[in-house]
């Protein structure tokens, strides 16, 4: 493997085809790959295992933090900081705090939700080393590919190649750092 390659790219004409091929490169053994389309594909999240992630649990996280302190920040001026006796009314008047501490909840988990969206995509990526391969810009219009890693632990320049043409790819590129 030369130091300087990134990985092998094969391109199809439709979606069948990408899919087919990745169920076979899954097959093989290969790990580290990755498909780009221009639309999603809910069979490659299947075959990729790519369900699971921790956007929810972020998003979760977020809110439960805006709620407490929402909610903490008001009982603490209310309370703790400037305690004002209206009308005989205890102090820390729960009720009160709803409205704030709903508000702040949603801000915060929508903010943590795009944050953490843009980290767990990897954004912004202003380069990526598929962006070498001259067919890939047709990928956002009506091309699909399939890309394996050279870090793959199976990834053999030729053998990879080799598996990619006889998986009925239109073409079958080198991707280069």
């Amino acid at each position: 493997m030369k130091p300087d390659v990134y990985g092998v790219m094969a391109e199809f004409d439709n979606p069948t085809d990408l899919v087919n091929a990745t169920r076979a490169v899954c097959e093989q053994g290969y790990k580290k790959l990755d498909t780009y389309t221009p639309f999603p594909i809910e069979e490659l999240n299947d075959i990729l295992h790519l369900h699971k992630n921790k956007l929810s649990l972020i998003v979760l996280v977020g809110g439960l933090l805006g709620g407490l302190s929402g909610f903490l920040l008001q009982y603490f001026v209310t309370v703790i900081y400037f305690p004002i006796n209206v009308a005989g009314r205890p102090l820390d008047s729960w009720p009160a705090y709803i409205i704030i501490t709903f508000e702040l909840t949603i801000l915060l988990g929508c903010i943590s939700a795009v944050f953490g969206m843009l980290a767990l995509c990897g954004l912004p990526m202003p380069y990526h080393p598929v962006f070498n391969v001259p067919r890939f810009s047709a990928a956002s219009h009506d091309r699909f590919f399939l890309c394996i890693e050279a870090a793959d632990p199976l990834f053999d320049m030729e053998k990879t190649s080799g598996l990619l043409e006889t998986l009925e790819a239109k073409e079958v590129s080198e991707v280069a750092h």
